[in-house]
């Protein structure tokens, strides 16, 4: 079915040719394209004006609700997939509507067109990118590189008593130098919540998951040793000492979700930054300075003298696709934060 446009000027803007790419598809080329199975094995859920819906556009539109997640099964049969069809009937039905009242003609139109073009290939290079790069090899690879680094660390498992004062912390700690227990002791003086009701247990932690005090007082603490008592920001802590071993890896199977989550985004970093190099990017607008000639800092910027973000935890790329990292496991807590559930990742350096 042929499909007539107006010839854009010679002075028309790269925008208005892909919003009437877009529109074109939108108008009658899209009829043909959508009658014909876009995945092996794809079955037609419905049929509006003649232009068909296939269950893949529907698992689409489910996945972008959030209903359900990428790589998900989606029951055809299910009423979560009615559900998300009639959302993909509706969406044909508004937009045919729009088309008919020749919305799309307005100036604003074509820029919300030409942008939805934009982010729709945006998404279709980053997919590329990715089943290209993130497989199982790469996996693989992965997980060996973090198993030789987790082989050169130790973990410790120990319980602790936190007291607030340095007189506190001296009166239990002649108790338990004559033989009084220590679980019993936790449970009854020590002040941490977190720990207290089970005698005082921190369980396995290597010490770069502990705060500064802790690393520095059990950095060559040895098994069955009783070590303290030291200050930390809370009190005074004394901490035993129950095992001392090599840092235990986990699975491949364990280690697989962050190590996918890692390199899906070291490979949409990399892109960005290889076609913003490779690319003339000019930013036109300046930031409105202050009174003092400072420029003003948005209000969700970090207060002064805060740590800047970690490479591993960027947020959205200007211009690009939000890239966001797993946070870094906190570090102001004596009970240690759960390992990530990786390949201590946060030590790949790129």
């Amino acid at each position: 079915m042929a499909v007539l446009l107006p010839i854009p000027s010679p002075r028309a803007p790269t925008w208005a040719l892909a919003a009437m790419a877009a529109l074109a598809l939108a108008a009658c080329g899209q009829q043909t394209l959508s009658n014909r199975p876009p995945e092996a094995g794809d079955k037609a859920a419905a049929r509006v004006a003649g232009e068909t819906i296939w269950a893949s556009d529907v698992k689409r539109q489910a996945v972008s609700q959030g209903l359900i997640g990428e790589g998900e099964p989606l029951d055809v049969s299910s009423d979560l997939f009615r559900r998300a069809l009639n959302e993909v009937i509706d969406q044909k039905l508004l937009a045919k509507e729009a088309l008919r009242l020749k919305l799309q003609r307005e100036p604003v139109a074509q820029r919300r067109l030409a942008a939805a073009y934009d982010r729709v290939l945006g998404d279709i290079l980053i997919e590329s990118v990715v089943d290209r790069a993130v497989n199982e090899n790469a996996v693989r690879a992965l997980y060996q590189d973090q198993q030789k680094l987790s082989a050169q660390s130790e973990e410790l498992s120990a319980r602790q008593i936190v007291v607030p004062s340095q007189a506190d912390a001296d009166a239990i700690k002649k108790l338990l130098d004559t033989g009084a227990s220590f679980e019993t002791l936790a449970l009854q003086r020590s002040t941490d919540q977190a720990t207290r009701f089970n005698g005082g247990e921190l369980g396995y932690f290597t010490l770069d998951a502990m705060p500064d005090p802790y690393k520095a007082a059990l950095a060559t603490a040895q098994k069955g040793q009783l070590v303290g008592p030291f200050k930390i920001d809370t009190g005074f802590a004394l901490v035993k000492v129950e095992d001392r071993r090599p840092e235990q890896p986990i699975s491949l199977e364990e280690a697989r979700p962050q190590i996918l989550r890692f390199l899906t985004y070291d490979q949409i970093r990399a892109t960005l930054d290889r076609l913003r190099q490779g690319s003339k990017v000019e930013v036109l607008l300046s930031r409105p300075a202050t009174p003092g000639g400072q420029p003003r800092e948005p209000a969700s910027a970090p207060p002064a003298g805060a740590a800047p973000p970690s490479a591993g935890a960027e947020g959205a790329t200007e211009g690009g696709a939000a890239v966001t990292a797993p946070a870094a496991a906190p570090s102001v807590s004596p009970k240690p934060a759960a390992k990530p559930n990786g390949a201590g990742l946060k030590s790949v350096a790129h």
